[in-house]
């Protein structure tokens, strides 16, 4: 190709990535339905986009490097402090046990469906038992379940991509040389790959976190410090052993997650711009190397192929790895019903497929093809169908609000009470220990590590905020927190007014939905705490007595509606009114 055939497929790539995601963001739906057809598209009808003719050999290392730094960004969300006890084991078992019925499965049913050799077979079976954050988060931002569910599933998705990379390696070598790999070769393989793996995760964690804490990186320097470590990292563990690259990115995302003394503004988001594109770029790229010449024969196989993984083989693993795990029914039923392909069954099929055709590994062709049609499968059925199987198992938590209050003081420690009383699970967060220490005593549920990393991302879904009120005393902080916190498709955020219209080094200049009714700043609602004003809750109903004031309504679903700029509405018949009066609570 000419070097301009190259670089307007480069940006037909690019162009077709995002705009794919921003049509999916529109519709509401996970990006990955729209780019995987999108991208086949493309290349059926242009030679423009094929990543063969782009990049040449140089395409599968960058992959390889592309998903590295997908999985770094995936780890940064799985702090091992809060993966404890039977979660812990259910992960693991997820892990092993679906290794050992997936692969086995689905090379049986595959090579007679297929039509392709036991050869082939073998590599399809490996590169199906990988799951994915990349479609697994999605996903689950739609059905928003419990904290706990949400962890098993993410780090299940995240690890086993690690473990399938690294079997797919170790099958593919084998097939490519033509010997026969014993168990013990197939262990000591393993043992290498995951040795090499973990040694350059725990290196390049301990060189990051020195530069992250001892350096003072700003966001700017601190991003490209970790993708550059990323990437040299998982490089160096690719050349000594294939694919360890994808365990040494997971273990240095776990790691940064994990240990303190890590500014959040640095750790948390990572680039997530730069993670967004290249997943969008992976799956243009990959689905344009599938021809419609190459799903002939192969879409109603592989369709009957997806059909068993989802009615029965990940059913059977979900009910075997959470037997003594202490989950409800519903949550085991959910976790049996979400398993999609994702980027890394992708990446490993368009990898190893032609190298293994050109070896003359029967059927080696179908194996992209054949992965193609299992990942949109999945993807359809699972994303399709989510939200209303999470609701049949009733592990939704979509409906009922969650707001996340941020300040210690005595009044806002009583709204977070009267919040509770009208039904809500209320989260609170505190930056003095006096405050925490009030929180604590008064039952309310306090917030883990900082502010940042609960109520942004992952970090408010795992913890399932919907809502985060900024009631400290200090103006500044709450206009500052509540431009940093503001993200799109993430919690709605709040603050108090200002003191004094006009008054404050950065309020004044900040824009933010501002709550309740002009005058009821932070230092007047204290004052009138101080001053034996209580804040209560009742009926939506009565009437507002002399000298009340609304703040909240608590609607009949559970959804909490913040008084704005004096404009609140009257609350709806049924619903619970939280109001600050002179006279103590009225009768709920």
């Amino acid at each position: 190709m000419t070097s301009d055939q190259i670089l307007a497929g480069a940006g037909l790539i690019a162009v077709l990535a995002v705009g794919s995601q921003l049509l999916a963001a529109r519709l509401r739906l996970p990006a990955i339905i729209l780019l995987l057809p999108v991208g086949f598209t493309a290349g059926a009808l242009t030679d423009g986009v094929h990543p063969d003719k782009l990049l040449g050999p140089a395409f599968p290392p960058l992959v390889s490097l592309a998903v590295a730094v997908i999985l770094y960004d995936a780890g940064l969300e799985l702090d091992l402090r809060r993966l404890t006890g039977a979660a812990r084991r259910t992960v693991a078992r997820l892990i092993w046990i679906g290794t050992l019925v997936t692969w086995p499965v689905a090379a049986l049913v595959a090579a007679p469906l297929l039509h392709i050799s036991a050869k082939a077979a073998v590599m399809l079976g490996v590169i199906l038992i990988v799951s994915g954050p990349t479609v697994v988060g999605p996903l689950l931002n739609f059905v928003r379940p419990g904290a706990g569910l949400r962890r098993i599933l993410l780090w299940e998705g995240s690890l086993i991509d690690a473990v399938g990379g690294v079997l797919g390696a170790l099958v593919f070598t084998a097939l490519e040389s033509g010997r026969r790999v014993g168990p013990g070769d197939a262990v000591l393989h393993i043992l290498a790959s995951a040795g090499a793996g973990v040694l350059g995760g725990v290196l390049g964690a301990a060189v990051l976190w020195l530069l992250l804490t001892r350096l003072r990186l700003g966001e700017l320097l601190g991003t490209t410090t970790q993708l550059a470590l990323t990437v040299g990292v998982a490089a160096g563990c690719d050349l000594v052993r294939d694919d360890a690259g994808l365990i040494s990115a997971i273990i240095m995302g776990v790691a940064m997650a994990t240990l303190p003394g890590l500014d959040p503004v640095v750790r948390r988001p990572f680039f997530e711009t730069l993670v967004s594109l290249v997943i969008g770029v992976l799956f243009i790229a990959i689905s344009a190397t599938v021809t419609p010449a190459s799903l002939h024969h192969v879409v109603l196989p592989a369709l009957l192929l997806t059909a068993l993984l989802v009615l029965a083989v990940r059913p059977l693993v979900a009910w075997l790895s959470t037997v003594g795990g202490g989950l409800g029914r519903g949550e085991r039923g959910f976790l049996g019903w979400m398993a999609p392909r994702g980027i890394v069954a992708a990446s490993t099929a368009s990898t190893f497929s032609a190298s293994l055709a050109e070896k003359g590994i029967g059927g080696a062709e179908r194996i992209l093809p054949a992965t193609f049609v299992v990942i949109v499968g999945t993807v359809l059925v699972y994303g399709l169908s989510v939200v209303p199987v999470a609701r049949r198992l009733g592990v939704t938590g979509a409906t009922r609000s969650r707001p996340l209050l941020v300040g210690g003081d005595p009044w806002v420690v009583d709204l977070g009470r009267a919040l509770g009383r009208a039904g809500l699970d209320v989260l609170m967060w505190a930056g003095e220990p006096e405050q925490r220490e009030r929180i604590v005593a008064a039952g309310l549920a306090l917030a883990p590590g900082e502010l940042l990393a609960t109520a942004t991302g992952e970090g408010a879904e795992l913890e399932g905020v919907t809502s985060v009120l900024l009631l400290t005393g200090e103006d500044d902080f709450n206009a500052l927190a509540a431009t940093l916190l503001r993200s799109e498709g993430g919690p709605e955020v709040y603050r108090l007014a200002e003191r004094e219209e006009g008054r404050g080094v950065v309020a004044p200049y900040l824009r933010a939905e501002v709550l309740f009714a002009p005058g009821l700043t932070g230092a007047a609602l204290a004052g009138r705490h101080r001053a034996g004003a209580a804040i209560g809750v009742g009926p939506g109903r009565s009437p507002l007595g002399p000298g009340q004031d609304l703040l909240f309504t608590v609607d009949d679903a559970g959804r909490l509606r913040p008084t704005l700029n004096g404009a609140g509405s009257a609350p709806p018949p049924g619903a619970y009114a939280i109001t600050l009066g002179p006279t103590g609570p009225r009768p709920a």
